[in-house]
């Protein structure tokens, strides 16, 4: 029998990076869990994620906020130990931290791809890599990565070093579900369009002219929301996804489609 979405998930622990944004991905996925009754540990770089977490607490679930920087291992180790000897287990880690920086390949700097790589890419497989362990002694686990429709044909707007990095997390994606398959842990990425967050300067209720030839060549004829991805990524996260792997789903209102 397949799973309700609305059950067992009481005894969840989910990690989400990258869930501190006023208006961002991460931050509606780490409501979304608590909503649905999962503990969950909300993590950012900015102090400002610790809202989430009393908002949580407030709506009725267990969470904890842990400030660190994705690209310091160290950090991330401490905290992932951190979670285990307060919740005992992990059974869900989205991997959203990313940032942008748009600029064209001919101004990019050796720094400045070394960052965005660091922090889109690298990260998620320093996180995925620390949380296997427990997951596979447990023998379930739920991964989901967020990847991008520009590491599916390239974005001109947020540079080739983002576009590189969500290509990446594309393979890390595939390989990990092939890997880890046998140990009852899933793998899969999210891949976002045109989403109304204030990650890449798109804001919303920006009516200027971008925005309207963005939107012809949308299908839907809008752009997405936050809460949007938000389900999709918790879908993938619960008992009913549990022969989904390996896959990359697209939430971009057929912009781009496969």
């Amino acid at each position: 029998m397949i799973p309700r979405l609305d059950k067992d998930w009481g005894e969840q622990v989910a990690v989400v990076t990258g869930a501190g944004s006023t208006r961002g991905i991460g931050r509606e996925t780490a409501l979304h869990f608590g909503r649905l009754g999962a503990s969950v540990v909300a993590i950012d770089r900015d102090p400002i994620v610790g809202e989430v977490a009393a908002q949580i607490r407030a709506e009725g679930s267990k969470a904890i906020a842990i400030t660190l920087d994705v690209t310091k291992d160290v950090e991330i180790q401490r905290a992932l130990d951190q979670v285990l000897n307060e919740f005992g287990h992990i059974d869900i880690l989205v991997n959203n931290a990313g940032i942008t920086r748009p600029n064209s390949i001919l101004n990019i700097s050796r720094s400045e791809w070394e960052l965005v790589l660091a922090t889109d890419l690298t990260s998620s497989f320093v996180f995925t890599q620390e949380v296997l362990p427990a997951m596979m002694k447990r023998k379930y686990g739920r991964i989901i990565n967020l990847s991008s429709i520009s590491g599916e044909r390239g974005g001109v707007q947020n540079g080739c070093h983002y576009s590189a990095a969500k290509a990446g997390v594309m393979g890390l994606t595939k390989h990990v579900a092939r890997e880890m398959g046998g140990y009852g842990i899933t793998c899969n990425a999210v891949s976002p369009g045109l989403i109304e967050t204030d990650f890449g300067g798109f804001t919303e209720g920006d009516a200027g002219e971008r925005r309207a030839l963005l939107m012809k060549e949308i299908p839907a004829g809008r752009s997405g929301s936050a809460e949007e991805v938000a389900a999709t990524i918790c879908f993938l996260a619960s008992p009913a996804a549990g022969y989904i792997t390996g896959e990359i789903v697209d939430v971009n209102g057929g912009w781009h489609i496969d």
